[in-house]
């Protein structure tokens, strides 16, 4: 079982940057691929970025690349999101996801997947003004 609990939410002028937390229980966090998803009201939840266990590979959806950046610190079981240039669009709830399998190199293939996530925060409200 592994829960996982976001912090840094809040509401940001446009333009605006926040830094999102997510720390995550269990003694293998160095084994998971984490990832952020967000869901703006009446829209599904969408894929924003993922990084590998070692950190070695992130990816990014089109919509933040350049802006946002993930990160993680594994001796604190920690993933962060580090968004910058904000924009009103961005404004979301937006959720950290743990995915517990090992998929080696197909990680490239399925970290934007949401089904394959089989652990999920309870979410933290970005909001951007204009």
């Amino acid at each position: 079982q592994v829960q996982l609990v976001e912090s840094g939410g809040g509401l940001v002028q446009a333009g605006g940057s926040l830094r999102l937390s997510c720390a995550a229980s269990g003694r293998t966090f160095s084994s998971y691929t984490m990832g952020w998803f967000r869901q703006a009201p009446g829209k599904e939840r969408d894929f924003v970025a993922a990084i590998t266990g070692s950190g070695g590979s992130t990816y990014y959806a089109d919509s933040v690349k350049g802006r946002f950046t993930i990160s993680r610190d594994n001796a604190k079981n920690t993933v962060y999101l580090q968004m910058n240039s904000l924009k009103p669009e961005d404004t979301a709830v937006y959720y950290c996801a743990a995915d517990t399998t090992p998929r080696g190199w197909l990680v490239a293939r399925t970290h934007a997947y949401r089904g394959n996530y089989d652990y999920w925060g309870q979410g933290t409200q970005v909001t951007v003004s204009s």
